[in-house]
C-alpha cells in the first residue's frame, strides 16, 4: 500500500513539535512528534492511559498544550478550540457520538455547522448530495432514534464531510460496527484519503490497523515509543510495541463443550416502555457449566434490556418467574442480592456509575457486590477482610494504583474494569454475565482479561459475554450467538461459525445453513 508519507517533498499537513501536558501528578503528553502527511491513513496506537486521547484534544482544541507547537499546513496555529479546529478542516468523530437523537439528521447536521451553512432543509440536499458520493447514503429527514448505530455514525462523519475536511480523527470508530458496515467504512476512508484528506486513526483492533493505515505512531506512558508500518508487522509485534515485552498477549484458547446448562433462558419476552428501547421477543439461550456462551450484536438490539432481566435489576412477575433459571430453580421474579446468593457475578456496560462508585474507594467499592462474601458481621462491616480482599483484587488481576484506598475515579478504563472484574471473579460464582469486558481496554489489559475468563471457565463457571468485539467473542467463545432487534439467533460452536455468519446474524439474518457438527452441540 503506497504511502503519501513517504514523499521528502510533499508538505505535512499536520505537525507536532514537542507537545507536552501536565495534569496534577501525571504526564499525559512528553515532548511528542508526530507528523502526517496529506492523503495519509496514520494510527495513533497505545495502552490506556498511553496520552492517545490527550492529544487528539490537543489537537482538536479541547485542551491546550502546556509546551511544543502544532504546524497546521505549513503555518503555526494556536488551536484555541474546536470551532477554530473545524475552520481549518479539522473534524473528529468521538467514540461515543455527540448526536441528538429526537432530532432528525440534517438538524443535528445544522447544529454544527452554524447559522451562516443554512437552515436544515436547505442543507438537505447537500447532505444527500455528500453522502451519496462517499457511499454513506442517509435520509436528512429520518430522526436519529431510527437510525442504526452504523447509520449514526455515518451523520457524524457525513457531518465533518460537510465542512470542506482535511484532516479526519476517528476514535475507535469500529467497535459499534458489524463487520459489513467496518468495511463500508474502509471504502470510504480509503476514498477520502485518496482525494488527499489525512486521517488520524484510533483502534485498539491491529488487524484493521494492518489492513487500512499506511504508517503508525506508538505512544507508551505519554512518549513515543516508536513508528511502523503496520502492513509490515504481525499482531503480536504492534502489541508489544505497545506494551513492552510481556507475557504471551494475543492466545488461542482451545475449546470446550461444557457440562449441565446452569443458565436456562426459555421463550422470554419483555416488552420495554421506553420508546427508545429495545423490547425482547421469545429468547432461547442455555449457558453451561465449564463454558463460555458470547452474545454479538450491535448496541441498541436488547443486550441491555437483557442484561438487566438477567442480573435482576428488572425483575418479571412470580407467574413469569419460569422464563429464567439458575440450575432447575426459576429467579426472574428475584432481587439481585437474591441472584447473587444463587451464583451469580455480573459485570455491567458501564465501569463508572454502575460497575462502581466513583468518589468511593477500591475497598468499598469491593464491598458493594461482595457483602455477602463473610464481609459483614451481624451488621458491622469487617473492615480488614474488606482491604483484604481488594489488595488481593489489586495484586492478581494487576491492577495499576497505588492502594486499595485510591478512589475509583483515579483509576483508568483498563485498571478500573480488572479491579470489576477480579472483585466478580473471587467471589467464585457459578455464573458470571459480562458485558463487554475489555470495551476500550488496552491489548496487554484484555490478555489479562481474557485468561482470567478463561481460568473461571476451566473451574467450572457458567460465562455468559454480551460483546460488540467480534475478535473477542470468536477468541474466548466456545458457542456464539447474536442479538438483532430483541431477537436472539440460534447458538453455533464458534469453531463452526464464520466471521460472515455472525455478521449476517447481527443484520436479523438468522436461516443461515448450519453445519452437521454444530446442530449436536
Amino acid at each position: 500500500m503506497p504511502n503519501p508519507a513517504s514523499d521528502p517533498l510533499q508538505t505535512p499537513r499536520l505537525q507536532l513539535r514537542r507537545i507536552s501536558k501536565r495534569y496534577p501528578g501525571c504526564l499525559a503528553n512528553d515532548d511528542i512528534d508526530l507528523s502526517i502527511a496529506p492523503g495519509e491513513i496514520h494510527a495513533l496506537l497505545g495502552e490506556n492511559g498511553a496520552g492517545k486521547s490527550t492529544l487528539m484534544k490537543i489537537i482538536y482544541g479541547v485542551v491546550h498544550a502546556d509546551a511544543g507547537e502544532l504546524i497546521w499546513q505549513g503555518q503555526r496555529v494556536n488551536m484555541r478550540n474546536p470551532a477554530q479546529a473545524r475552520s481549518l478542516g479539522i473534524g473528529m468523530v468521538f467514540q461515543h457520538f455527540s448526536l441528538f437523537e429526537t432530532l432528525s439528521v440534517a438538524q443535528n447536521i445544522a447544529l454544527a455547522m452554524g447559522k451562516a451553512a443554512g437552515t436544515p432543509k436547505q442543507l438537505e440536499p447537500k447532505i444527500r448530495e455528500v453522502s451519496q458520493r462517499y457511499g454513506m447514503a442517509l435520509e436528512p429527514e429520518r430522526l436519529v432514534h431510527s437510525l442504526s448505530i452504523g447509520e449514526r455514525q455515518r451523520v457524524e462523519i457525513i457531518r465533518c464531510l460537510m465542512q470542506d475536511i482535511r484532516l479526519l480523527i476517528l476514535d475507535e470508530p469500529t467497535s459499534v460496527l458489524t463487520p459489513q458496515e467496518a468495511d463500508d467504512l474502509f471504502v470510504t476512508l480509503r476514498r477520502l484519503a485518496a482525494e488527499g484528506c489525512s486521517i488520524l486513526f484510533i483502534s485498539h483492533k491491529l488487524g484493521e490497523v494492518r489492513a487500512l493505515c499506511h504508517s503508525a505512531t506508538v505512544l507508551r506512558g505519554g512518549r513515543v515509543a516508536g513508528h511502523c508500518v503496520p502492513a509490515e508487522c504481525s499482531d503480536p509485534q504492534l502489541a508489544r510495541l505497545m506494551v513492552g515485552e510481556a507475557a504471551e498477549l494475543i492466545a488461542d484458547y482451545p475449546k470446550v463443550r461444557g457440562a449441565d446448562a446452569f443458565l436456562r433462558v426459555k421463550d422470554l419476552s419483555w416488552h420495554n416502555p421506553d420508546p427508545f428501547g429495545c423490547s425482547l421477543k421469545n429468547i432461547n439461550l442455555e449457558v453451561r457449566s465449564g463454558e463460555i456462551v458470547g452474545i454479538a450484536g450491535v448496541a441498541g438490539n436488547g443486550q441491555d434490556e437483557l442484561l438487566a432481566l438477567l442480573s435482576g435489576e428488572q425483575q418479571l412477575s412470580r407467574d413469569d418467574g419460569t422464563t429464567i433459571r439458575f440450575g432447575n430453580e426459576a429467579v426472574a421474579h428475584l432481587r439481585p442480592d437474591a441472584r447473587r446468593l444463587r451464583g451469580l457475578a455480573f459485570v455491567p456496560a458501564e465501569r463508572l456509575g454502575h460497575g462502581a462508585v466513583p468518589e468511593l474507594s477500591l475497598a468499598d467499592n469491593a464491598l458493594l457486590t461482595a457483602f455477602q462474601q463473610g464481609l459483614v458481621s451481624n451488621g458491622l462491616v469487617q473492615r480488614g477482610k474488606v482491604e483484604a480482599l481488594a489488595e488481593e483484587i489489586i495484586r492478581r488481576f494487576g491492577v495499576k494504583t497505588p492502594d486499595s484506598h485510591a478512589s475509583a475515579r483515579s483509576l483508568s478504563g483498563g485498571n478500573l474494569q480488572k479491579f470489576i472484574l477480579g472483585r466478580e471473579i473471587l467471589q467464585q460464582p457459578k455464573l458470571l454475565v459480562a458485558a463487554h469486558p475489555t470495551w476500550g481496554v488496552d491489548v496487554g489489559a484484555a490478555a489479562t482479561i481474557h485468561r482470567a475468563l478463561i481460568a473461571l471457565r476451566d473451574a467450572g463457571a457458567a460465562i455468559l459475554v454480551i460483546s460488540e468485539d467480534l475478535d473477542e467473542l470468536f477468541q474466548i467463545s466456545d458457542r456464539l450467538a447474536a442479538l438483532c432487534g430483541g431477537r436472539l439467533s440460534p447458538l453455533r460452536a464458534t469453531v463452526d461459525t464464520r466471521l460472515i455468519d455472525v455478521g449476517g446474524w447481527m443484520a436479523g439474518r438468522f436461516d443461515a445453513p448450519q453445519s452437521p457438527a454444530s446442530a449436536t452441540l
